[in-house]
């Protein structure tokens, strides 16, 4: 018998593999797994050159897999003000004004993270904010999902919309009374023309802050991400990386898809991005759709108003028939789809959307998925099941409790709250439920992820219970997360033959209390039987 590369000892191994959770000890040659089972029966594996890794009695499982994830727009993201910590203007202000003070020399201040409800004397943040930190260089800052930016006068007159200008669809530039813009933009049809103007970093300071993306993956315990958005010249870069053996992180990614897409487009492009990318550490072979915003900006589509702006249920990204079209044709194709939908409007739609190209095409394992589902009708709960759709959430991005510091409880409303980030009601209809953290628009962090599903409480009495138990959380990263890419058969358990992506937590994460799991920190992250973090 050959001996292993690795033997991992002294563990509580979960293996997230229904016949056989847990076991003692794992061995590992090469890129696979070649032993599971008892720690006396791993010592035959054992050879000169085998390095035994004594877990401590912590955790070994397999690596997290994040099922919805932006790579390179989080490792961009890793350049300029990082806005996350400011939980009011004074903190904005403070970030703002020192970071001017340390690039003298940039002719742009750009930053992300921003929450929504940094505002001034009860008034939403607006130019005249931004122009009272500094006036004679553009501002221009994203909040935290993405989907509203603000920017100060010069940004927006150097950009040509201060009075206004054609918004792309379901998008808006926020006048106020004298047909001034605000500087709030929503969506990217109305902030495109100023991020446009952000100077961008070339391929080498790209390639730079991919590695320290990686880096940042690498030391959480994510070994494969779902990137949710993509086109050829991204995964040109990916696959320079892997070249240079430096891809430490599996990626899965998209071809981007927008309301100007050209039908003629997914077979050209997205289906050569298929055939191109299919290795073991980059694979494409699936298409990412928006059928609507966030209802922070009241850019996601409800079926009934929103309860603090009655005059609305948001607009759609698609015509109905325009959006069928080209997921059916994607489907055709044998692509896989993702489509962005956080209203329960937009869930329908995108259901509906999935139903049709089955009508059209005939049904198929295509294990199309929606993502995020923040608000789900009663009507569709069911339909996830029936058309063997994948329920893509992200545990970080409900509320945990309602309170002033977010905006997203008060927008859907009291009575919409038992539907709301409705985890277990889904997960009880029959749906799969795989997760992932959005990164950049929250933490990365896993375990993170991992803590809120386990602890989250209804929000009022008499509401459902959301939370998730331990286990059903964990598959939802791994085993279920691998069946989300088609990778079932090769990742996301710790079986024997399969892909020797593993990670080490220092403790037991079944024997801590819940409320400590958010501390954890992996103690070793391998990736392709290569170890690529070491506490």
């Amino acid at each position: 018998m050959q001996p292993a590369n690795f033997i991992f000892e002294n563990a509580h191994v979960f293996t997230a593999d229904a016949l056989h959770p847990f076991v003692e000890s794992v061995a590992v040659r090469n890129n696979r797994i070649v032993f599971v089972g008892s720690r006396a029966d791993a010592q035959s594996f054992k050879g000169k050159g085998t390095r035994v890794i004594d877990a401590g009695g912590g955790t070994l499982m397999p690596g997290f897999i994040d099922s919805h994830f932006h790579m390179m727009y989080g490792a961009l993201n890793l350049d300029g003000m990082q806005l996350e910590p400011a939980t009011n203007y004074d903190e904005l202000s403070k970030i703002i004004l020192d970071y001017a003070a340390e690039h003298p020399n940039d002719l742009w201040l750009p930053g992300t993270g921003l929450r929504y409800n940094v505002g001034r004397e009860h008034t939403p943040l607006n130019r005249h904010h931004l122009d009272a930190l500094v006036a004679d260089r553009p501002i221009y800052i994203n909040a935290f999902d993405g989907h509203t930016s603000w920017a100060n006068t010069i940004a927006l007159k150097m950009a040509g919309i201060f009075n206004g200008g054609e918004c792309g669809p379901n998008s808006e530039n926020v006048m106020d009374e004298h047909g001034e813009s605000t500087g709030e933009l929503r969506e990217p049809g109305a902030y495109k023309p100023v991020s446009d103007m952000v100077p961008k970093p070339d391929d080498v300071r790209k390639r730079e802050l991919l590695r320290k993306a990686l880096h940042l993956t690498a030391s959480l315990g994510v070994t494969s991400v779902h990137n949710m958005d993509g086109n050829s010249d991204q995964a040109a870069i990916y696959a320079a990386l892997e070249d240079l053996g430096e891809l430490t992180c599996r990626i899965y990614m998209p071809y981007s898809v927008s309301p100007e897409t050209q039908i003629e487009a997914i077979e050209k492009e997205a289906l050569s991005m298929k055939h191109t990318y299919n290795s073991e550490m980059l694979r494409a072979g699936s298409v990412k759709f928006f059928i609507d915003g966030v209802l922070e900006g009241f850019t996601g589509l409800l079926v009934e108003p929103y309860a603090d702006d009655p005059a609305t249920c948001g607009t759609a990204n698609y015509d109905i028939e325009h959006f069928n079209q080209l997921v059916a044709e994607a489907d055709r194709l044998g692509m896989q789809v993702y489509t962005h939908s956080c209203g329960d409007m937009g869930v329908r739609r995108v259901l509906d959307a999935y139903h049709n190209a089955q009508k059209l095409n005939g049904k198929r394992d295509a294990r199309h998925r929606v993502e995020h589902i923040e608000l789900i009708h009663p009507d569709d709960l069911t339909r996830f099941k029936e058309l063997g759709v994948l329920a893509s959430m992200q545990p970080l991005h409900s509320p945990m409790q309602v309170d002033e510091n977010d905006i997203w409880p008060q927008r859907a409303g009291r009575g919409r709250w038992h539907l709301s980030f409705a985890w277990q009601t889904l997960r009880e209809a029959g749906a799969t439920l795989i997760f992932g953290s959005d990164w950049p628009v929250v933490t990365q962090n896993p375990l993170r992820g991992v803590s809120n599903a386990v602890n989250r409480l209804p929000w009022a009495e008499g509401l459902p219970h959301q939370r998730q138990t331990l286990t059903d959380t964990l598959i939802a990263y791994t085993r279920n997360a691998a069946y989300g890419e088609f990778q079932e058969h090769q990742k996301g358990q710790v079986k024997e033959n399969y892909l020797a992506d593993l990670i080490v937590l220092p403790k037991n994460i079944f024997e801590i209390p819940s409320e400590d799991i958010a501390d954890l920190k992996p103690s070793l992250t391998m990736a392709d039987g290569h170890v690529i973090y070491e506490a």
